[in-house]
């Protein structure tokens, strides 16, 4: 049992230390503020230090009867030395604020960047909410955390220390008052930060979910609105969490913004035990420097302890009572934290599943494409193969079709053309080459998908249009546009091409956002175009001159358009008809209908309402 726990702190000590390290990296150019900062606080705490000494030394020339010229001279030797500690103490605190800041913004920007290599893969790993924590919360954490070690953490070990050295010099035999009570309320801290620390861990491992809750809500608040369900959602959101029934409900933003909130109440409750304890040792610390100082005074007629030195141990007792103090909120922050911090460097060393080849080839020849025998799942522990047993062969410059119900893979499968997943089993080519042996950036412009979830972003319509290629001119957009159909629809916005849109194309309806996004598509001149239910929420007149554009004006390149609806693929010069994650039949849609069930009923359900119409 000792040697596991041996092996364990080990362990954990080694990870302390990698994360310490990764992180360290992030302070690059912030280095000089970072060292100057304890540099300017220890200056601080020296001035502060001797300031009480200076003092003592006054009060006794006071005492002793002095003139006013030396009581002028101490003035102004302590007036000095309190402006040069205010200096320092304003320099430390512009040090650190400049060196924590700095290594906030180096860590998001480490995170961002790191998050941009990203496959597929590794975003489900962590979940989008969880991700914006890190780069919110977690990275403010360890921004106070950090600022306060490079400060606060500098500045208490060492005002105990002179303060302590002071106090001895000062007080004599008095200042073992200190060795007393130090240890009293130095347990008393350790007792309270022992309490808070799991407390706090478990809160972080909240914020994910109420993020998640929350970009639920705020992505679905149209929805809500329209089933006028506010009253609903605001229940939701003040229902405890120990009241809510299912696991379901309890992901809900309210039971999770409501757990959060007691979890803290909790450990603020145990934090709150800190300054009653502070006040009881530095009340203690009073009474006896007082009670037995004073006596000391009268006893031994300022012989063994003199006014002055009497008023200095006071300010020292102060001082060490509020640093011990200070300590323990940099070790509760530092806890807090080092949990955040654990998150940070997670997402640092996660490595993209998906990597560029040691010699990439970067030319596609064609868009011919090719599966075989494939096998892949999302997950290694899933135990069921999202696809299974694929065997497909394209030609470039074909139209294929692909149709399926819901969960039967569609969409999983043209992810692998772009190598957006890899394969689990098998091989996937692109133009005669495995696609793992091409260069990311090379495949990814010469098969450009058009996702079932694509987005716009905030910017005019040229701008977004010009992610499909940055360097096309005006002309080549209304090209494209005209080929996506929609051409037409931007030259009625008043300012046309350079209409703003808003994030996430809330201004624009779903049937131009789509049209808006194949335009995208078309401008990087791919080679393979693939439409994953990407006309779905375009009529059918719409759709039908989409896909004789395509025909008309991109014959070379290969077409995999994905629907629900028959009318979108009967067309194709092929047709694959996916069921649960395997190909059921290929074939052309007149071929499909006398010999494939699945299409035959789809077909039928589709089209009864027209069959009637004509009866």
């Amino acid at each position: 049992m000792k040697l596991r726990y041996l092996v364990f702190t080990k362990i954990r000590k080694q990870e302390e230390c990698e994360v310490i390290k990764e992180l360290s990296k992030c302070i690059r150019e912030y280095k000089a503020a970072s060292i100057k900062a304890p540099i300017y606080v220890s200056l601080e705490v020296v001035m502060e230090c001797i300031i009480p000494f200076i003092i003592a030394q006054l009060v006794n020339e006071i005492k002793a009867g002095c003139s006013f010229s030396v009581i002028a001279t101490y003035g102004s030797i302590l007036l000095v030395m309190a402006a040069v500690s205010l200096v320092f103490g304003v320099m430390a605190g512009t040090a650190a604020a400049t060196g924590s800041c700095g290594f906030a913004k180096n860590l998001r920007k480490d995170m961002f960047y790191k998050i941009q290599t990203y496959s597929f893969k590794n975003i489900d790993r962590f979940s989008t909410s969880s991700l914006v924590t890190r780069l919110t919360t977690d990275v403010m954490n360890v921004q106070m955390a950090y600022m306060m070690i490079i400060r606060i953490a500098i500045r208490c070990p060492l005002m105990l220390i002179f303060s302590f050295t002071m106090a001895f010099i000062m007080g004599g035999k008095m200042a073992w008052i200190f060795v007393i009570l130090v240890p009293v309320l130095g347990v008393g801290l350790a007792l309270i930060i022992r309490l808070t620390m799991p407390l706090f861990r478990k809160v972080f491992k909240k914020y994910d979910r109420l993020n998640n809750s929350i970009q639920e809500n705020v992505k679905g608040i149209r929805v809500v609105k329209s089933y006028v369900r506010e009253e609903y959602e605001k229940e939701k959101f003040d229902r405890a969490a120990e009241d809510v029934c299912g696991e379901y409900e309890k992901e809900k933003f309210g039971a999770a913004a409501d757990d959060i909130c007691q979890d803290f109440t909790r450990a603020e409750k145990i934090l709150a035990f800190n300054n009653p304890l502070m006040q009881f040792c530095m009340y203690a610390v009073m009474i006896f420097v007082l009670s037995f100082g004073s006596y000391v005074i009268i006893s031994s007629r300022g012989l063994d302890l003199d006014v002055g030195q009497f008023s200095a141990l006071l300010t020292y007792s102060f001082q060490i009572l509020s640093s011990l103090m200070m300590i323990s909120m940099v070790f509760v922050m530092i806890t807090m934290a080092s949990e955040s911090a654990k998150r940070i460097v997670e997402v640092l060393f996660e490595e993209s599943t998906i990597k560029n080849p040691e010699h990439p080839v970067y030319e596609v020849r064609d868009g011919s494409i090719d599966f075989d025998k494939v096998n892949f799942k999302y997950s290694k522990n899933a135990e069921k193969m999202a696809l299974a047993n694929i065997d497909l062969h394209i030609k470039s410059g074909e139209t294929i079709g692909v149709i399926g119900g819901t969960g039967s893979s569609k969409s999983s499968l043209i992810q692998l053309i772009s190598r957006l997943y890899d394969v689990t089993e098998g091989c996937v080519k692109v133009g005669g080459r495995d696609v793992k042996e091409y260069d990311l950036e090379t495949l990814r412009n010469q098969v450009s998908v058009v996702l079932q979830k694509n987005i716009l972003f905030s910017g005019t319509i040229k701008e977004n249009l010009r992610w499909g290629n940055k360097e096309a001119t005006d002309e080549e957009l209304i090209e494209a546009c005209k080929l996506a159909q929609a051409d037409e629809f931007i030259r009625q916005f008043p300012a046309g091409y350079d209409t703003h849109i808003e994030q996430g194309g809330t201004n624009v309806s779903g049937g131009q956002k789509q049209r808006l996004c194949i335009a995208r598509a078309l401008l990087k001149k791919p080679k393979i175009l693939i439409l994953d239910d990407s006309t779905s929420a375009v009529d059918t007149k719409t759709d039908a001159l989409i896909r004789q554009s395509f025909r008309e004006f991109i014959p070379e390149t290969t077409k995999i358009i994905i629907a629900q609806r028959t009318s979108s693929v009967q067309d194709a010069d092929r047709i694959i008809v996916m069921d649960g994650g395997t190909i059921n039949a290929v074939g052309t849609h007149e071929e499909l209908l006398k010999h494939n069930e699945i299409y035959r009923e789809v077909y039928t359900s589709q089209n009864k309402a027209g069959d009637d119409d004509e009866k």
